[in-house]
């Protein structure tokens, strides 16, 4: 396959979601108002609760049996790898380049999530079908090259929800914590913990009892308030909906009952991958939507977005091809060269859609997020093209 045919099919998915983004950003201008930021909020609890969850319980449930989740279980912690890579040079960029408190975890987001759904799912079938392609017979390359897909978009999206998720709504925190200690008006739960600091400090010596009563309580609060976010991160509807695919995709029975041409309850699952198909649409078009505010809001040195850059697109590809190439050496991995090639392009994506979701849905840094998307993405159509090259002459 030729650099030229292949930079044509590794900026498909990039163009199309640089296009939608542009058609969005038009759509929330004052000239056609179809997307205010109240429409753009709402539209967002939709792909939370009903979009998302879709399209991760019926790519799990329809690809993914139980003898492939055991035959597969390097993806998962290939995909884990990637987090804590990404995570680990994004907090070196944040401890260098210091940007504001709520932007910090939006850059560990960003440097450690990839988009591991729609981008894979066009050009691994497109790779396959192209004359010369590396990895054989096009039909058979095309099919096991979906279930890949499938099955990485499903656990990368477990990680997103749980661990991305968690940074997102930390910085929504921070924010709203920032906001507050700028306003002289919202100083209650400051007031309670200067009571409680002064009986610790002026009754020292007079109330024992009542001082290690008052540390017990603020511990358990700490623990419950821990405990109730973890909670809520792990029951979030996409978390759900992983458990949910993973459950009936490795259960042959219940998988029968609703996946296929003859399964008795066949209409759940069409209406359940309707719905997904608006998942990715959706979200662009949100994206697009910010970003019109993005540009004109959004503070971010320029420094900080090529950090950002040289870490998705230099040194994660980099420690990619290390880490899979250690892990066949050791015959950890199948011999699959297309598996393999999926395992490397993991290091290299753009940022995960779902972070836009997250922001919004938070109300947190929701233009810095537009806007670091979409210069990540500009370079994400050389980039992917670039390293996709590689990988197929280092597994070739």
């Amino acid at each position: 396959m030729g650099f030229l045919t292949l930079f044509e099919v590794a900026s498909m998915p990039i163009l199309q979601v640089l296009i939608i983004s542009m058609l969005g950003a038009f759509m929330a201008t004052d000239y056609l108002k179809l997307l205010p930021p109240d429409a753009r909020k709402y539209m967002n609890k939709i792909v939370y609760v009903a979009f998302t969850p879709s399209l991760v319980f019926i790519s799990l449930a329809k690809s993914v049996n139980f003898q492939e989740i055991i035959s597969w279980w390097f993806m998962p912690v290939n995909i884990g790898l990637t987090f804590l890579f990404g995570a680990s040079f994004g907090w070196i960029v944040v401890k260098i380049l210091r940007p504001e408190p709520h932007i910090r975890n939006l850059i560990l987001a960003i440097c450690s999530a990839g988009n591991l759904g729609n981008i894979l799912l066009i050009i691994i079938p497109a790779i396959c079908k192209e004359n010369g392609s590396p990895f054989g017979d096009a039909n058979v390359c095309s099919t096991i090259g979906l279930s890949y897909v499938s099955y990485s978009m499903a656990v990368g999206a477990f990680y997103i929800w749980t661990y991305t998720f968690h940074l997102i709504r930390s910085a929504g925190v921070i924010y709203r914590a920032s906001l507050e200690a700028e306003d002289p008006k919202k100083q209650a739960n400051q007031d309670l913990e200067a009571n409680e600091k002064s009986l610790l400090l002026n009754g020292a010596e007079h109330a024992p009892s009542q001082l290690q009563t008052i540390e017990v309580k603020r511990s358990a609060r700490q623990v419950m308030g821990i405990l109730h976010q973890v909670g809520d991160e792990l029951m979030s509807p996409p978390v759900v909906a992983a458990i949910l695919g993973f459950i009936f995709g490795a259960v042959t029975w219940l998988r029968d009952v609703i996946i296929g041409e003859s399964a008795p309850l066949g209409v759940i699952s069409d209406s359940i991958s309707l719905l997904g198909d608006g998942t990715i649409p959706c979200i662009t078009l949100i994206l697009g939507g910010n970003l019109m505010l993005g540009l004109r809001k959004a503070k971010l040195s320029p420094l900080l977005i090529v950090a950002v850059i040289v870490v998705k697109y230099v040194l994660l590809p980099i420690i990619g091809i290390g880490v899979v190439l250690t892990a066949a050496h050791l015959g950890l991995v199948p011999r699959d060269p297309l598996f393999r090639f999926v395992l490397m392009i993991q290091f290299s994506l753009p940022p995960a859609m779902n972070i836009g979701t997250m922001t919004q849905l938070f109300d947190v840094a929701q233009e810095e997020c537009s806007v670091l998307f979409l210069w990540t993405y500009l370079a994400a159509a050389i980039a992917l093209t670039g390293w996709s090259t590689v990988f197929m002459w280092i597994l070739t």
